[in-house]
């Protein structure tokens, strides 16, 4: 199901996200987009199990599902904010895409009733955020029993009982064991003594008024359909006390760098970022760091979501924000309206890859590398340390060069729609604004070697194809 037809985004706001900016207002409007995109799916989600047929969707799982919904529609009277931090949970979107092509199957496949189980997981944390009293019964799967944006227990595979009264939840197994009992609080923490409850740690939020971020490493889909390997990203992994410790103390010191970039990095991530999703080191590191020392992603599907391995610094942090939200806020942008008519053959050279990239992919990672030139630019200007002062300006010299190689295929496409044609537009006024303090020549040159270095390779491994 579409989403009702958006009036076109005015020019002023197309402007400022070419520039890799975009105000409060601008980003809201974003925001507001995809949040409707995801209650349309869900609700989408529970017209395609109506639809199926039997052998699908069995009519006790349907009615299973008319009663989840109830539950999120009691919720939602008594706290919408809390329901809707639920259901827009970044990782509610790749489960619910999973169960709709589950859905439109003629056979269901094996995953499907585990996954329209996961929508009594959804109400049940909804309802817990809600502070509705409820008592129903769930279903463990893979030994896992979660409760999104909240937390997971680890327990036998199988249903379960579970009761919710005045900030405390109660957990009965089938085995008569004694129950578990969780404490939360409105606020979505939620904690307990017993060692098998895994809380979904909050990070402080990145300015007063917006909410904690979420580093959720327990969901079941925090890594469905995303192609992890493909991306070269590492798989999701769980992370101990002393690994949630580095990550705090990495986040601690994000929000002064982020302000180094300019106050617009602080409030794309204030607004934009939603979860972080911890991944394992990257493919190919070694134990004593050869290899990739760093990776992460974002999915389109599961909007406000970061995906990353650890930094190894609150510097690296940054970028790495600062990097993927212009990945989410163009397939945002990308999705409110069409910026291009150019097909997804995967033809052209990008400096940041090794393999050829489709039209659209090649705008995506222009667009991200300029955002990174910029920023370590400011970095640069601002650093008071040599050694903190070169890493930026090396750093700032890749990434600008990088985006000046690709750069000319964007402008000479004639499949820009307007508004794309705008928004390349305004990164080439930033490319060429970079000029007015360019990076010392030592870090030029070699930034202007490696980008030649990597075409050379790229032309060596995929022969004639454009570029």
């Amino acid at each position: 199901m579409s989403p009702p037809p958006s009036l076109p985004p005015p020019d002023h706001m197309l402007r400022q996200l070419g520039r890799t900016e975009g105000d409060a207002d601008t980003l809201h409007i974003l925001v507001r987009d995809q949040d409707t995109r995801r209650l349309l799916l869900l609700r989408a989600l529970l017209d395609a199990a109506d639809a199926a047929p039997t052998t699908v969707c069995p009519r006790r799982a349907i009615d299973r599902l008319h009663q989840d919904w109830a539950l999120l529609e009691k919720a939602e009277r008594a706290d919408r904010t809390a329901v809707r931090t639920v259901l827009l949970h970044p990782l509610a979107g790749p489960w619910a895409q999973r169960c709709l092509r589950g859905l439109s199957g003629s056979v269901p496949g094996p995953e499907l009733h585990a996954d329209l189980d996961h929508l009594s997981a959804l109400a049940a944390a909804a309802a817990i955020r809600a502070g509705v009293t409820f008592t129903t019964r769930l279903t463990a799967h893979d030994g896992l029993l979660p409760l999104p944006t909240l937390g997971a227990l680890r327990m036998a595979s199988g249903p379960v009982g579970i009761a919710f009264s005045e900030g405390e939840l109660t957990i009965r197994e089938a085995d008569g064991r004694p129950p578990i009992t969780v404490h939360t609080q409105r606020d979505g923490t939620a904690g307990s003594a017993d060692p098998r409850w895994l809380p979904v740690l909050a990070l402080p939020a990145v300015l007063p008024g917006v909410g904690p971020v979420p580093l959720d490493d327990v969901d079941p889909y925090r890594t469905e359909g995303g192609g992890l390997r493909r991306h070269g990203l590492s798989a999701a992994t769980h992370i101990d006390d002393c690994e949630r410790k580095a990550w705090t103390e990495s986040w601690s010191g994000v929000e002064p760098l982020l302000r180094i970039g300019g106050e617009h990095r602080l409030t794309e991530a204030a607004i934009l970022l939603r979860c972080l999703v911890p991944l394992g080191p990257p493919p190919g590191s070694g134990s004593i760091g050869e290899g990739a020392a760093h990776c992460s992603g974002t999915r389109r599907e599961a909007f406000g979501a970061v995906l990353s391995s650890k930094p190894a610094t609150p510097a690296y942090f940054a970028s790495t924000l600062v990097h993927e939200l212009q990945h989410t806020k163009l397939a945002a942008l990308g999705a409110l309206v069409p910026l291009h008519h150019e097909d997804a053959t995967p033809r052209h050279f990008a400096p940041w890859r090794s393999d050829p990239r489709p039209f659209d992919g090649l705008l995506q990672g222009a667009y991200s590398h300029i955002a990174l030139a910029d920023y370590w630019q400011r970095f640069a200007l601002g650093a008071q340390r040599v050694t903190h002062r070169d890493l930026a300006w090396a750093e700032h010299a890749r990434c600008r060069e990088q985006v000046g190689a690709v750069l000319p295929v964007l402008a000479g496409s004639a499949a820009l729609t307007r508004e794309g044609r705008m928004l390349v537009n305004e990164m080439i006024t930033l490319y060429h604004r970079l000029d007015d303090c360019p990076p010392p020549a030592g870090h030029l040159a070699r930034a202007e070697a490696y980008v030649a270095t990597t075409r050379v390779i790229w032309q060596q491994r995929n022969g004639s194809r454009r570029q």
